[in-house]
């Protein structure tokens, strides 16, 4: 007879489960899928509603062999990294600047403010009327979505510098650009990565919301051809690619976050 696992072993199980990233994330799917299918079961609504799993993934592979799905997959991830490029560079840029001078930021940050309580949705139709339905309205609706959370993470990181240390560095008789490499680039770091992690999320967001307004290509166009078309499936397609698309994007970060703050032993130990 089997003697019963003592709790000393099961919590060992669980514990050797939660570091296991890739077991959790299977489970987790086959678990989101499952309960779709049940959902689909139960309330046996018809397809153009809330289509099968099975659906899904007939639409997804149809889309995949004709090419459509690459073609605008890509045009969306093309948008997006031009998006985060533009708007990384010009929040760095400016929240350095800002942090060397506090009335420049007291004067600009109402500005900044009130520009982040205006809904994307509302800003996407005019910059589409400005600049076109071409690339450019995307990449620029995408970059003011990054903007303002590395600004603010690129701004509060370098005014966090510990004042002790830059009085070391006066002492040394440091130059600014030796200060901002070897001070100021790696106590902001952090922070830094911080808003880059809810950027590179929102950047998506972004990038949609541009192709929602006025595009004949993206993934955000293919929602607008399956929502025409009451194909239901071929929205989900479009969605559950967006998903993954931020997932890679904020796991990306999260990768460079570790390797580049990896000297920083007391994070791991916290």
């Amino acid at each position: 007879m089997k003697e019963p696992l003592s709790a000393a072993t099961k919590t060992d199980f669980w514990q050797r489960l939660s570091r296991n990233r890739a077991l959790l994330l299977l489970l987790s799917l086959l678990l989101f899928l499952l309960i779709w299918q049940m959902l689909v079961i139960v309330l046996n609504l018809p397809g153009f509603i809330l289509p099968s799993p099975a659906e899904v993934g007939r639409k997804f592979l149809s889309v995949l062999s004709t090419g459509l799905l690459w073609r605008h997959f890509s045009s969306t991830l093309g948008e997006i990294l031009l998006g985060l490029l533009i708007g990384i560079s010009a929040a760095t840029l400016l929240g350095y600047a800002l942090s060397k001078s506090p009335l420049a930021e007291r004067l600009l940050s109402p500005f900044l403010v009130g520009s982040q309580s205006i809904p994307m949705v509302a800003v996407a139709p005019l910059l589409v009327i400005w600049f076109g339905p071409g690339l450019l309205s995307k990449v620029l609706i995408c970059s003011l979505t990054v903007f303002f959370p590395v600004l603010i993470n690129t701004l509060v990181g370098l005014r966090d510098v510990p004042p002790e240390l830059r009085e070391v560095m006066r002492s040394l008789r440091a130059t600014p650009a030796q200060t901002l490499r070897y001070l100021e680039i790696p106590a902001a770091m952090p922070v830094f990565l911080g808003g880059l992690r809810v950027g590179a999320s929102l950047s998506v967001i972004g990038a949609i919301v541009g192709e929602l307004v006025a595009s004949d290509r993206g993934l955000g166009f293919l929602i607008n051809v399956g929502r025409g078309q009451y194909d239901t499936a071929l929205v989900f397609v479009a969605v559950i690619c967006l998903v993954v698309l931020a997932a890679s994007l904020y796991g990306l970060v999260l990768l460079l976050e570790n390797k580049v703050l990896s000297w920083q032993t007391w994070r791991k130990e916290a």
